[in-house]
């Protein structure tokens, strides 16, 4: 049974949303206002974070960041904020989804549902992909160029692995969306964009640089040395 946290501080909402949950098998965990932080958060060893950006004593933004730092516990914002600055804010500090307030428990579920698909199934057969100047390991979440090596968070290594697997040819955003998150139907196209900023720059933090060219209009592509490989 997956676990679910949920930093949340009207407590009739978190009950709400708790209640929810369990009626739909799972187990879910109210926090306190205490436990607003990295460790309170990981003491309860979720399976998923429901973050509230408008927490009393600390910034859901900062929480968010600062979690990150020390894990790849999935994060759902949930928030009142209905605007594409606070979706792209969100998930530049690491969210992997963004809900507003109000939202129907349905649309929620489907939400974790969707987060929790994409990041806890099984990986991929082939483990190890040589792109060149650099080798993806999918098994480990790393990438490796010379002595030199970086993890990956579970975003970018799927974006990663789509581009590596058709490498040198344009792949369309569509499909690198679908690809992360199964169906495009709940996530935002800067989503994407974020997602591939950081890629690059963990690429950049090993030395690579330039081997992911956006291509207007169509997509992006992973520039490969075929004899190389």
């Amino acid at each position: 049974m997956r676990k679910i946290a949920i930093a949340e501080d009207d407590e009739k909402l978190c009950r709400e949303i708790g209640t929810f949950l369990e009626n739909n098998g799972y187990e879910a965990a109210g926090l306190s206002k205490e436990a607003y932080t990295v460790t309170g958060i990981l003491a309860e060893k979720p399976d998923l974070l429901l973050l509230d950006l408008g927490l009393p004593g600390t910034d859901g933004l900062y929480l968010c960041r600062e979690l990150r730092k020390a894990s790849d516990l999935p994060v759902i914002v949930i928030t009142s904020q209905d605007t594409q600055m606070a979706e792209l804010m969100s998930m530049s500090q690491g969210a992997d989804d963004f809900v507003t307030k109000p939202f129907h428990p349905q649309i929620l579920l489907a939400h974790i549902e969707a987060v929790l698909k994409r990041v806890y199934r099984e990986p991929e057969t082939c483990e190890l992909l040589n792109l060149g100047k650099f080798q993806l390991d999918l098994a480990k979440g790393t990438i490796t160029a010379g002595e030199e090596r970086a993890e990956l968070t579970k975003n970018e290594l799927r974006i990663l692995d789509c581009l590596g697997k058709h490498r040198n040819e344009i792949v369309s955003r569509d499909k690198l969306i679908t690809h992360l998150w199964d169906s495009d139907l709940f996530v935002d196209d800067n989503t994407l964009t974020v997602n591939v900023t950081r890629l690059r720059e963990k690429l950049k933090s090993i030395g690579i640089t330039d081997v992911i060219q956006t291509k207007r209009g169509l997509g992006y592509m992973l520039v490969c040395d075929m004899e190389s490989i």
